[in-house]
């Protein structure tokens, strides 16, 4: 295990390198000047030439991408373009807002998913599990942004007991205030993504029932919860860690939509807001950040693959 999280985390570092040259790579074909950006539409030619030397953009593509990731690698997301201020510093801000946003909906989604699936996994033959399915069916149709409106127009307009938009401007001063805000994007995230969840959960559980293993506990005198219990359940995970991986990825690109639906101040407005701005030290940060988080999440679904199935110890 010792030996196979070190290549994992190798792999890791490597999969981030590859990112970073792809993120820098690709934001330097778009379109525009920052040095415009700031100069105006009237500057001359030498003024630009200066913004671009103090900018650093008059140096060498390769120097730029090692100058940046250097700075990376120290914890110096590098500064804005546009006003100078300290990238790492304002990620850090903002992922106080978008952290708790992701990881609230995925408890959202797992809390929905997981009890109901396996409820509806055993119950499948009556009523209720087809209505269960058919109901999460709908919920997968649903677009998260008419769920956010949806969510909004009930608990914020008809019964006001949520705040349909924005976060405190202390960010976690008040820490029930700053958790009112994050009820409703918190539940429009979850639900959206339980719903998917649930149908691989019920199909997971369905499995189980039906396997060989199953039947010997169930003939040995084991009631059906309890055999879920000590048999079912580890196998069953299985599958439904490996998409509740593909899950958490969803939630982190799902947090920009619901963020602007929102208007939540974290690294999805942001990263909206530098692209319009065409500010390339902001937005290659940011796109680091979110891809990383997506690299140590399938990092963390291997790891726990290897400790769910033992057999996994004998693969390379």
């Amino acid at each position: 295990m010792l030996w196979y999280s070190l290549r994992r985390v190798g792999l890791l570092v490597l999969s981030m390198l590859v990112a970073g040259v792809l993120i820098f790579g690709m934001l330097r074909l778009l379109p525009g000047d920052v040095a415009t950006t700031i100069g105006g539409i009237h500057a001359t030619p030498a003024q630009l030439a200066a913004i671009r030397a103090d900018l650093g953009l008059n140096r060498s593509l390769p120097e730029q991408y090692l100058s940046w990731i250097a700075g990376v690698a120290r914890g110096d997301f590098g500064h804005s373009q546009l006003n100078g201020t300290s990238v790492g510093a304002e990620l850090s801000q903002k992922m106080a807002v978008t952290g708790p946003l992701i990881l609230g909906g995925l408890l959202v989604a797992i809390g929905f998913a997981v009890p109901l699936g396996t409820w509806a996994a055993v119950r499948h033959r009556t009523r209720a599990g087809g209505l269960a399915n058919a109901l999460s069916q709908l919920g997968i149709a649903v677009p998260s942004l008419w769920l956010a409106m949806l969510l909004t127009l009930v608990f914020a307009v008809e019964l006001p007991w949520l705040p349909a938009q924005g976060f405190p401007a202390d960010r976690w001063a008040q820490p029930a205030t700053a958790l009112r805000s994050l009820v409703l994007p918190c539940l429009t995230l979850g639900l959206t993504e339980g719903a998917v969840l649930f149908r691989f959960v019920r199909s997971a559980i369905l499995g189980v029932l039906h396997s060989e293993y199953l039947r010997t506990a169930r003939s040995k005198g084991l009631p059906l919860r309890q055999a879920l219990v000590r048999h079912g359940f580890r196998n069953a995970a299985l599958p439904v860690v490996s998409v509740l991986g593909l899950q958490a990825a969803t939630l982190i690109v799902g947090a920009v939509v619901v963020e602007r639906v929102f208007t939540l101040p974290g690294v999805g407005s942001m990263l909206l807001t530098d692209v319009a701005n065409r500010d390339l030290v902001k937005v290659q940060g940011e796109m680091l950040l979110l891809v990383t988080a997506v690299l140590v999440i399938g990092f963390v679904v291997d790891l726990i693959h290897r400790l769910i199935d033992p057999r996994l110890e004998s693969r390379l």
